[in-house]
């Protein structure tokens, strides 16, 4: 019975929680982008030209694809740096939840107008 238990205790491999990390942080930093190019577009006339790709839509439809592709880079060069390693997964979800937090605070017109 010893020998089984010894058997199905070094089945059971530590996967690394890089990836999912990486994928946790990558989120916040593109939802913090939304908001900071949102803001950027609201105080700037220049910025909210460039950011209207489609013109029904307005500046929101440039604003949206910068943080998507913020979120994607973020998210592969995180992968490629954490894939294969355990990183303290508190402090990286802490992290991304404040991101979330600052980018949904920074949406309101009384903060957003703050800057």
């Amino acid at each position: 019975m010893s020998t089984h238990a010894t058997i199905v205790a070094d089945t059971h491999a530590i996967v690394p929680n890089g990836s999912g990390a990486a994928a946790i942080l990558a989120a916040g930093i593109g939802s913090l982008v939304v908001a900071v190019s949102g803001i950027a577009a609201d105080k700037s006339p220049s910025l909210k030209s460039l950011f209207s790709i489609h013109k029904p839509t307005g500046a929101l439809s440039g604003e949206t694809t910068l943080a998507i592709l913020v979120w994607l880079v973020a998210w592969a060069i995180l992968e490629v740096l954490w894939r294969k390693r355990n990183v303290p997964l508190l402090r990286i979800n802490v992290i991304a939840l404040v991101l979330l937090g600052l980018s949904l605070l920074s949406t309101f017109p009384p903060i957003g107008d703050l800057f």
